[in-house]
């Protein structure tokens, strides 16, 4: 039988060759910086790895910009930007990015800024430039009101569905409107209130694009493989008569306040289950303090040596896992401690195990070896983000916008690398100890008393449902408009440039004697190796009375070892700041692994142990089933996942293969996960709009001795 398994075993093994040393890397983007007369910031990186360029433009402008009453425009505008401009013709980017073998255009908006990218051959450089400038400069006249009503609809549908249908979907809502006074830039949504978008009027918009897309505001960035001499001549071209803005003053940082604790509700009409968020003023990104503050969050909540996984999870069984991060904005951040419990759960009980958890943590404190611990899944974090040209254009841009510096990543590690134990510790008590939170009590509908003692109704606003109450709108009618002048001919898309030399990377391949294929490519890029090891199998094989068997043995392949308890392998390949992800799909178990390159050998011996010694842990078991019993109840609240199902059991002709079933927990036997894996069923999140971009870079080979054990 194992001979079987293993032979269907295909690994793909991506990896780096490039080894820092283990306390402080060195690592540094190239870049040129240089700014047009209008104002216009523009950063040139030259990669030469791929025929490839990523075009970034970014706008500093969110919905901190915005005014009371006219919210949701500059989330708006990201929409409207990609629908026409006067040169592009009807369909805009998009369009054009599909016809030029782009990756898509892509787009998204926060407080702060709002971005517009797309990934082309190198070929078509020229191409996206022009778009771009006529985006910026060529753009708003094709705003009409047909266009704009139209618009309007397909972003209240988006708030619809993404926030007022979505299960504890107004959570951010009640926090920012407690956390942040009313005149505050943070207290309201980036994508606005319905009121807001319906009452928004042709004139307000195209003033809100006047004052905030104008070149003085805006940073252009281009990534890739491109000659950086014909770049500048056509960014002058493209974008040099448009004109400049007027001057545009930095918004003070302002801290959140909460005077007193408070404590809300709300019973959510799509809840299922209990949740309760705490949330607390901290500090703006790049404060000196942000970086512990990022640690302090991570060894509190995440992973089995958390204080709060410990108390919550293990021991009072109160929820499958608890979340704590901290972000900061330009203006402002704020830490937010997420627990979602088990069905009829008492938040008050969450919330005296949370103090059981805080005095847990005060009485330890952090350690050396588990903050060493978090450094190395952060420095790996860091890389990937860099790992492709847009990822690292991406980069370049936010630290020019709000450090004034593009080459502010070179600090950001060394921040990480930087924060000790007494930071760690002294920043809890800054921030958190003691200190006045809002407090948040999501409870499903008619179970108020789940919710936590002395709180107040939260004022959510919740749209009537009428059917029929929206005007119709035409999507197919065309905007009539003025043509904005300029000194060239701007109708002529321009030509492409030379054919891009297409460098495919050497991929190496073996059999190894276990009859286990490996394929490998190597890059020297960043520090990191990623490879995949997949069988085949997957939730189509499986029983049909027995479906999600195979998503549960995915589930418990990381839940210990024979030599190691859950907690002891947790900490071993967080140490090594690795990642060793087992799923299950449709047609295949993968394992998947990211690793430091100059940890490979050691991830590489912890997989093995993986794959050759598991645990099969009873207690960890119960809590894998209890888990996934509580996420299958929130899918059952999200219209996206009933839909997906829905449709999948119409293609599947109602219900006839394991892909159409749900993973009922009924059917689930206490040796199931025993057995070899026969398929999977794994639930995936569900984005709404354009999703966020995430680059994905070629990596180096290296041995695959241990593999051949397997």
């Amino acid at each position: 039988m194992q001979r079987t398994i293993v032979s269907a075993l295909v690994v793909i093994l991506i990896s780096s060759s490039i080894v820092f040393g283990q306390s402080q890397p060195s690592f540094k983007i190239n870049y040129e910086k240089f700014t047009l007369p209008n104002g216009l910031d523009v950063i040139f990186h030259i990669d030469r790895s791929d025929p490839v360029v990523a075009v970034s433009l970014t706008a500093h402008v969110g919905s901190a910009r915005e005014k009371a009453g006219r919210t949701g425009f500059a989330h708006m505008f990201e929409h409207l930007l990609f629908l026409e401009s006067e040169n592009l013709g009807k369909g805009g980017l998009d369009k054009l990015t599909a016809r030029i073998g782009g990756s898509g255009a892509n787009g998204s908006t926060n407080r702060d800024r709002t971005n517009y990218l797309q990934t082309v051959p190198n070929d078509a450089l020229e191409k996206m430039l022009w778009a771009e400038a006529d985006k910026l400069g060529w753009f708003i006249n094709t705003v009409t009101e047909p266009v704009l009503q139209k618009e309007k609809q397909v972003v209240k549908n988006e708030k619809r569905q993404g926030v007022d249908n979505n299960p504890y979907g107004h959570t951010s809502y009640v926090i920012d409107k407690t956390l942040y006074p009313a005149d505050h830039p943070y207290n309201w949504q980036v994508i606005g209130s319905l009121e807001d978008l319906q009452n928004a009027q042709l004139e307000d918009v195209k003033e809100f694009f006047r004052r905030w897309y104008v070149p003085n505001n805006v940073t252009l960035t281009v990534a890739g493989d491109f000659d950086p001499v014909q770049a500048k001549r056509w960014v002058e071209k493209y974008f040099g008569e448009i004109k400049r803005g007027e001057e545009i003053s930095p918004l003070a940082k302002r801290p959140g306040v909460v005077k007193e604790t408070v404590k809300l509700y709300h019973e959510d009409n799509f809840a299922r289950l209990p949740e309760l968020t705490y949330a607390w003023p901290t500090v703006e990104q790049y404060h000196p303090d942000e970086a512990a503050l990022e640690v302090l969050a991570t060894y509190l909540s995440r992973g089995k040596r958390a204080p709060f996984y410990q108390v919550i999870v293990e021991e009072k069984k109160l929820a499958p896992n608890v979340n704590m991060v901290n972000f900061g904005s330009e203006l402002a951040g704020q830490a937010r401690l997420s627990i979602r419990a088990f069905a009829d759960k008492d938040l008050d009980d969450v919330a005296n195990a949370i103090t059981e958890a805080f005095a847990k943590f005060e009485k330890e404190g952090i350690s050396q070896k588990d903050l060493d611990r978090i450094k190395a899944g952060q420095e790996t974090q860091f890389y990937n983000s860099l790992s492709s040209v847009l990822g690292k254009g991406v980069q370049l841009t936010q630290c020019n916008i709000f450090a004034g510096d593009p080459g502010c990543i070179e600090q950001d590690i060394k921040n990480i690398l930087a924060v000790t134990p007494a930071d760690v510790t002294r920043v809890y008590e800054k921030y958190i100890k003691g200190k006045n939170y809002v407090a948040t009590s999501f409870v499903p509908k008619g179970k108020l008393d789940l919710a936590l003692e002395g709180s107040r109704k939260a004022e959510v606003v919740e749209e009537k449902i009428v059917q029929g109450a929206e005007a119709a709108v035409d999507p197919n009618v065309k905007a009539d408009y003025q043509k904005t002048p300029s000194s060239f001919d701007r109708g002529v898309e321009p030509r492409y440039g030379a054919s891009p030399e297409v460098k495919i990377p050497a991929v190496w391949e073996s059999k190894l004697s276990n009859g286990m294929r490996v394929y490998g490519i190597e890059n020297t890029e960043v520090p990191l190796v990623q490879f995949d090891i997949v069988i085949d199998g997957g939730l189509l094989l499986e029983n049909i009375n027995k479906v999600g068997v195979s998503n549960l043995l995915a589930r418990m392949m990381t839940q210990g070892t024979a030599k190691r308890t859950p907690q002891e392998l947790e900490e071993a390949i967080q140490q090594l700041g690795a990642s060793i992800n087992v799923s299950a799909d449709t047609e295949d178990l993968r394992i998947r692994v990211n690793t430091l390159a100059k940890n490979y050998d050691e991830t590489l011996e912890l997989v093995e142990e993986i794959l050759l010694e598991p645990r099969w842990d009873a207690k960890e078991f119960d809590l894998v089933k209890q888990s996934t019993v509580a996420q299958i109840r929130q899918l059952d609240a999200n219209p996206n996942a009933i839909a997906q199902r829905e449709l999948q059991r119409s293609d599947l002709r109602q219900g006839q293969y394991p892909l159409a079933e749900h993973p009922g927990h009924d059917r689930f036997g206490k040796r199931d996960h025993d057995r070899r894996p026969e398929g999977l069923l794994r639930q995936e999140p569900f984005a709404v709009g354009r999703p966020a971009a995430r680059g994905r870079g070629y990596r180096s080979r290296q041995k695959s001795r241990v593999l051949s054990r397997v």
